[in-house]
């Protein structure tokens, strides 16, 4: 892992080439998005299976599509009990936190015969996307954790998950465990941007949705950004990233750790480590090279390494939070002696991290606060996935019809500013 001194000319290069890095995807990964959704929209059900038959499982058919409350049955029979266990205390917790972001409506009456409000109701429908790594073979059931409870506590009535089947033609029975304990409606057995064109447009057996959320590869991806405006989406995702700041006292090992916990994820995925201590850099970097060699995915931990990852060595704590502040990270780990004098001058992240003892994977898994988070800079004006995404806000305005006669000159005089003249005479008519 590369050591730079910043700020320096070649600090500079490396950081841009980090914030330039982007989404990672070509034209030609557009057009080829483009064309799945087509299809999806055209053909329905017959193209989601042909796709979930190339790509994922031969044993799919229209038929079985949809997974039977007996395949549930069967999943909880396949779990164990620590992993009951400790999705208990994830779900509670996961659950705890996004109840406190709900907001209820409100009316106010800022003048004499004028009643403003909002009023704030939940979607009719959400879609959740939980990607199958390796065949649905190592499950991201978190993934259902995040996307499923902020739609349940914003009130969503119809929440229905996306997932791509294992080579049998079954849905792991672990993302099926966390689907019925968070009241997911209904289970599809589809991955990739058809499974988003079903949410999106919907077909015979899936249900077309409001809201598509959940992270996924670069043709999940592209499906939500292509399908927005149709549908709502959480974000449009690049690869992951971390931010470690760090100071003298911290644990080497840790700081290795912890970067390389993003690194295993992408080859384009972002580690940087910054740190006022050379002694610190130097020993991370040692620890590091060590460690990559432990991973079971340590050749794409090394290329995202090598060509996204950094040490940057800076003069004092103050700059290397401005630095972290420009990149912007999904997440941002605060490793210093006394971080909380620190947290007021974070001004874009994803989320903090705070402390020795809150690695990454604390957020990830059960620590509350959601893990679908801004990536490649957007977290100067995105947040992460909330029960706001499920949500809608409708405006309340009423007049008496002295408040209307009080206020209706200045309307007319700024409509006709605006030579909207049918503007101006809906006001002047009722004078």
């Amino acid at each position: 892992m590369k050591l730079y001194k910043y700020p320096s000319k070649i600090a500079e290069k490396r950081v841009k080439d980090t914030i330039e890095r982007g989404m990672g995807f070509s034209k030609q990964d557009y057009e080829t998005v483009e064309a799945y959704l087509d299809d999806v929209k055209i053909r329905g059900d017959e193209a989601l299976v042909e796709y979930t038959n190339q790509f994922d499982s031969k044993k799919v058919t229209i038929d079985t599509l949809k997974v039977t409350p007996k395949e549930f049955e069967t999943a909880l029979k396949k779990v164990d009990k620590s992993f009951l266990k400790a999705l208990d205390r994830s779900v509670a917790q996961i659950v705890a936190f996004h109840l406190k972001q709900k907001e209820n409506s409100w009316i106010d009456t800022p003048r004499n015969g004028v009643m403003v409000g909002q009023l704030i109701k939940p979607v009719g429908t959400a879609g959740v996307y939980a990607p199958g790594a390796k065949g649905g073979k190592t499950p991201l059931v978190s993934s259902v954790l995040m996307g499923g409870i902020p739609a349940k506590a914003a009130g969503v009535q119809s929440i229905n998950l996306m997932t791509p089947p294992m080579e049998n033609g079954e849905i792991n029975p672990h993302i099926l465990a966390a689907a019925q304990k968070i009241g997911i409606t209904s289970v599809f057995k589809a991955g990739s941007a058809w499974a988003i064109g079903a949410l999106a447009y919907g077909t015979h057996t899936v249900p077309k949705v409001d809201v598509i959320v959940g992270p996924g590869n670069i043709y999940v991806t592209l499906a939500k950004k292509i399908v927005a405006g149709s549908v709502g989406i959480d974000m449009i995702a690049g690869p992951s990233e971390i931010l470690i700041i760090a100071d003298k006292h911290a644990n080497p090992q840790f700081l290795a750790a912890d970067l390389l916990s993003q690194a295993e994820h992408d080859v384009m995925a972002s580690s940087i480590l910054v740190t006022d201590s050379q002694s610190l850099a130097k020993k991370t970097a040692a620890a590091l090279e060590n460690q990559i060699e432990h991973l079971s995915r340590k050749e794409i931990a090394k290329q995202s390494i090598k060509y996204f990852g950094a040490i940057m060595l800076v003069p004092d704590i103050e700059t290397g939070i401005e630095l972290s502040n420009r990149l912007a990270p999904e997440h941002l780990e605060l490793i210093v002696k006394e971080p909380f004098d620190y947290i007021d001058l974070i001004q874009n992240a994803g989320a903090l991290f705070i402390g020795p003892y809150t690695p990454e994977p604390m957020g990830d898994y059960i620590a509350g606060p959601n893990h679908v988070l801004p990536t490649a800079g957007t977290a100067r004006f995105s947040s992460a996935l909330s029960i706001d995404h499920f949500t809608k806000k409708t405006s309340l305005i009423h007049y008496s019809k002295a408040a209307f006669k009080r206020e209706a000159d200045d309307v007319i005089r700024l409509a006709e500013t605006e030579g909207l003249t049918a503007h101006a005479n809906c006001v002047k008519i009722r004078r």
